[in-house]
């Protein structure tokens, strides 16, 4: 799934390829994916791209007043066409292509543009075109960004205080700090040497601070690397920075012990027991208990 340093570069991406041009169409092909009526697709067509920003995990375009907003969701990527001029019209079917953006030419002649797309049989995508990026009911819940100002040490240690949720789940809970997902929250506990299973309100304040410290470095660090790097390159990235996410059973860069795994219904979550519970491995992911 993309997350807060995907999406950033994306935007980053976008302002540099998309912004000054007018919007020549929008095609939806996966009409499931649209979420919005009002204004509807047809709107955006003759407007210029003004701007592109990121909401938590949302993409943002700003068409001169309406919004066209994006969730790519676990499967969902962007592509960059450099010229759309001789695409084939999309039409409703089985593939991955979900909605596709056209551009108006630059001095080249070319019509760029781009394409979301989704792979798996979870279409759980997300278009909405807005007059105000609130008006999108996750976006209008986010929590804080944690590469805003206002994400201090002294905030984290409100969100955590009096919550008896695991910290794993409390990172990834959007309402709660925004951009954050499976892949980044392994990243960020692992740098803070703090178990998934360890609850929020039991941290004490040398340990919300280390936590604060390992979120912003290490979102940081994420988004410098994916910085000027091409939207298909972007995926690649990612991985080869990941020091425990995805990893299981290979060795911890850190102190050589073996990648751990804990499954669930529809996701997991990786650790290195060593850096992170004590050497021992995690053990109930219901009951939260290690192994005695």
């Amino acid at each position: 799934m993309p997350e807060l340093p995907e999406v950033e570069a994306l935007a980053e991406f976008l302002r540099e390829r998309a912004v000054g041009r007018a919007v020549l169409g929008v095609d939806v092909v996966a009409f499931q994916a649209l979420k919005t009526v009002d204004p509807p697709v047809s709107a955006l067509g003759g407007l210029t791209v003004t701007g592109v920003t990121r909401h938590g995990k949302f993409l943002d375009l700003d068409c001169d007043g309406p919004h066209f907003i994006t969730h790519l969701a676990r499967a969902g990527w962007l592509r960059w066409r450099d010229d759309l001029s001789g695409a084939k019209p999309v039409r409703p079917g089985k593939g991955p292509l979900a909605v596709r953006v056209r551009l108006s030419p630059g001095d080249d002649g070319q019509a760029p543009g781009f394409e979301l797309t989704e792979a798996g049989t979870q279409k759980r995508l997300a278009v909405y075109v807005v007059r105000d990026p609130a008006e999108v009911p996750g976006i209008a819940a986010l929590g804080p960004d944690p590469l805003s100002v206002e994400f201090t040490p002294e905030a984290l240690k409100e969100i955590v205080g009096g919550s008896r949720t695991q910290i794993k789940g409390l990172l990834r809970d959007q309402k709660v700090i925004a951009g954050i997902g499976n892949a980044y929250s392994d990243e960020v506990l692992h740098v803070a040497k703090m178990s998934p299973f360890k609850i929020a309100a039991t941290l004490t304040d040398e340990q919300i601070a280390g936590l604060h410290d390992a979120i912003v470095t290490t979102l940081r660090d994420a988004v410098g690397r994916a910085r000027g790097l091409a939207a298909k390159d972007l995926k690649a990235e990612k991985k080869s920075g990941l020091r425990v996410h995805a990893r299981t059973g290979e060795k911890c860069d850190v102190c050589g012990d073996t990648i751990r795994e804990v499954s669930f219904a529809d996701s997991s979550l990786q650790y290195c027991p060593t850096c992170q519970t004590g050497g021992k491995p995690l053990a109930d992911r219901r009951l939260s208990k290690l192994l005695k």
